[in-house]
């Protein structure tokens, strides 16, 4: 099967998608080093070369992507600055594996978006599925609504930051960086975190195993004023914070009876 955009022809295999030696679309209008393009009728694949194209061989610095349809897997990938926004909502896996770019999605995104974030900033202005931020090494991921389970999986940097609420274990295995809950937040909150710090505005439904309240200090106060300034998020909440109790640090070294109250 093939289809006509713009003046290239391009060849789609029998489950819809584009072939491995599909171009880059290159419907883009460029002007005064910005560009826009319609994703509406283009796949994923050629989405997401159309942006590589425009990022790394014209050396764009913003682009907007109209109509992304909900698409899965759209904005991966980029390791370079540059300012990306998707007027829409994204499917899942959205805008994982990015060192560097600011993207901003007008709408909601699916399950697992910012997976492996190194550095850079996102911000949703709509909800987001369950395992937002997972495994999140660095930068900003701000949702300025509400996310579900597994928020902050294995998180070993940068900050997460929601607006709402967040569901079931949130910041399981989480190792380093920082959670900005304002909200509400599920069971099992921080269950099994290493280190890290979890601020919530809210109610918390239970704390997992090895997550403890912890002491305000100072560099709280100046982390939240900040983050909620930079990202004009109002006044914020009374938090409360919470870490590492550092039982399970010690775990092989427990006596039987121990590991029978750590579990």
């Amino acid at each position: 099967m093939e289809s006509l955009v713009g003046e290239r022809r391009i060849s789609y295999d029998a489950r819809g998608l584009a072939e491995p030696n599909a171009e880059a679309p290159r419907v883009a209008e460029i002007a005064d080093g910005r560009a826009v393009f319609d994703a509406k009728d283009l796949t994923t694949r050629l989405i997401n070369l159309e942006l590589r194209r425009l990022v790394y061989e014209e050396g764009v610095r913003a682009v907007t992507v109209r109509n992304p349809g909900s698409k899965h897997s759209l904005g991966v990938g980029i390791l370079q600055r540059c300012r990306i926004t998707f007027e829409g909502s994204l499917g899942y896996f959205g805008c994982g594996l990015i060192d560097g770019p600011e993207i901003h999605i007008t709408g909601r995104v699916g399950w697992s978006s910012c997976e492996n974030m190194m550095s850079g900033v996102v911000v949703v202005d709509g909800n987001g599925g369950s395992l937002t931020g997972a495994a999140m090494r660095g930068g900003d991921l701000v949702v300025r609504g509400r996310v579900g389970a597994r928020t902050g999986i294995d998180q070993k940097g940068g900050t997460i930051i929601i607006g709402d609420s967040v569901g079931s274990n949130t910041g399981f295995m989480m190792q380093r960086g920082r959670m900005i809950i304002c909200g509400d937040a599920g069971p099992g909150l921080g269950d099994s975190m290493y280190d890290g710090t979890i601020y919530v505005g809210g109610k918390v439904k239970s704390l997992g195993v090895d997550c403890v309240p912890g002491e305000w200090t100072d560099a709280d106060t100046e982390l939240i004023e900040r983050k909620f300034r930079i990202y004009e998020l109002g006044t914020p909440p009374s938090f409360q914070k919470f870490v590492c109790g550092k039982v399970l640090y010690n775990y092989d070294n427990l006596e039987p009876s121990e590991r029978r109250i750590v579990l």
